[in-house]
């Protein structure tokens, strides 16, 4: 399948793209310029598939770079700044989480693709100890929170109005098993960086993607966490039995 990966020279993005390669499918990259390249260029070295730079805010040019595609993995985020003063002046959240997946999702629609794979975020215990099923949404107010909440709930509008097929995947937190690094480039098992409950090697979570792109789901959302004690707290297991998944992410080694 013609598979397009937004936010590709991403933490995720880059581990997405060599599964989609391994399964077969034919890979566009897409992120918004050469220098977003050169974040992870050390660890997983230099792309050599076809790249497309694009806005993802900018609708005109996501449908340049979304021409001919059958699905879609929307790995795209804009994290905000930590400085709430910050946050109150930066429109970037906004135009990039939300009105850049408003562009995705009316691109795919429009073009009658085959699926799109969205990457939400949420906890993996609920604060006031409900369990995490797909219709439990993320109680936290933080303005990246407040984003991907409402990320979630657009995935679903577009299902219900237009059955978009659409899957949503529901990480924590991020690592890569492999190298023994995380997404803030902490090494994994010291310095305090243990595994905890929540953790997903990004390679377990590409692979995710991958079989959601192959499924004949309309719309589901589903947690993607590694660790064992997770399945008390959230739908983990459904990515197993529904998606097929097997996390093969050595999570234990850095207890």
């Amino acid at each position: 399948m013609k598979v397009a990966v937004l936010g590709a020279a991403g933490w995720l993005g880059r581990a997405v793209l060599t599964h989609l390669e391994e399964h077969g499918h034919q890979v566009r990259a897409i992120d918004y310029g050469p220098e977003a390249w050169k974040a992870w260029e050390d660890v997983d070295g230099t792309y050599g598939g076809e790249i497309i730079h694009a806005d993802i805010s900018d609708y005109d040019q996501m449908v340049s770079a979304l021409e001919g595609q059958e699905a879609i993995v929307h790995t795209a985020v804009y994290f905000g700044p930590a400085d709430p003063q910050e946050a109150r002046i930066d429109d970037r959240p906004f135009l990039i989480n939300l009105k850049g997946l408003w562009n995705v999702l009316e691109i795919a629609r429009e073009g009658q693709m085959r699926r799109v794979v969205h990457i939400g975020s949420c906890q993996t215990v609920h604060p006031q100890g409900e369990f995490f099923t797909a219709d439990v949404r993320r109680p936290d107010g933080s303005l990246y929170a407040v984003a991907k909440r409402l990320q979630e709930e657009m995935c679903r509008q577009f299902y219900d109005a237009f059955e978009l097929p659409i899957v949503v995947l529901r990480p924590d937190y991020i690592v890569d098993t492999r190298i023994g690094l995380g997404r803030q480039r902490e090494k994994l098992g010291v310095g305090g960086h243990v595994a905890r409950n929540g953790w997903v090697c990004r390679h377990d979570l590409a692979e995710a993607c991958c079989l959601s792109i192959a499924s004949d789901i309309g719309f589901d959302v589903f947690h993607i966490v590694g660790t064992p004690e997770a399945a008390e707290t959230c739908n983990v297991e459904r990515s197993k039995s529904v998606l097929g998944l097997q996390y093969e992410g050595d999570l234990e080694k850095y207890r």
